[in-house]
């Protein structure tokens, strides 16, 4: 079922896409200029008001934009803006005071960098330095991890073992006794651990490539 925040969500995306304000869009649709101000959605009394089948016909007559593509608006997700992120080397990544006993960066030590399309407040970057994670990732590329997000068979993950080994690693199986992880590199074998030497793991959600 639609909500109202996704079609209005719909109708200002398709201003924007067409270059409009919202009031704009309504002059350009032969409506009252006011008709999609964002304080006509809700009544006086709170109730939500929805745009008319009428207005929206209206919209796509005069921006030609298409029914298929006003429904794909509908779930459509702003872009969120580039966000800083806590960054490290990888190789630093085994040191300690960079991670809590959880897996969340703690401490001063990082730097900073800006990132699109990451929605973990607690999401974390590795500068990767090295082959040992080719072809995947290269020297150079940056991966950002994610200590809260669910993992999966087939997720590629950062682990950390209570040596202070740091690997990353395509999870292949996970029990409460051993994790299986799959090499991302042909040349280094695949490796099980027993989880009693698992410090943390965390999913890899985006990388620069």
């Amino acid at each position: 079922m639609l909500s109202h925040s996704q079609v209005w969500g719909a109708v200002d995306r398709i201003a924007a896409r067409y270059n409009f304000s919202p009031s704009g869009l309504a002059k350009a649709a032969g409506l009252d200029p006011t008709t999609f101000n964002k304080s006509k959605r809700v009544t006086p009394d709170g109730r939500a008001r929805w745009p008319s089948t009428e207005s929206i016909a209206k919209v796509l007559e005069a921006t030609g934009a298409t029914i298929d593509e006003f429904i794909s608006l509908l779930t459509k997700k702003p872009k969120r803006p580039a966000q800083p992120v806590p960054l490290i080397g990888f190789a630093e990544a085994g040191s300690g005071g960079f991670f809590d006993d959880s897996g969340f960066p703690v401490g001063s030590g990082w730097d900073e960098i800006k990132l699109p399309n990451v929605d973990d407040d607690h999401a974390y970057a590795l500068e990767v330095s090295g082959n040992s994670m080719e072809p995947l990732y290269r020297k150079g590329d940056v991966i950002v991890v994610s200590p809260a997000a669910p993992l999966h068979k087939g997720d590629r993950v950062v682990l950390k073992t209570k040596d202070g080994e740091v690997l990353a690693k395509e999870l292949k199986k996970k029990t409460a006794k051993t994790v299986e992880l799959k090499s991302l590199n042909p040349d280094h074998k695949d490796r099980v651990l027993p989880m009693s030497d698992v410090v943390w793991i965390a999913r890899i959600v985006w990388a620069s490539q």
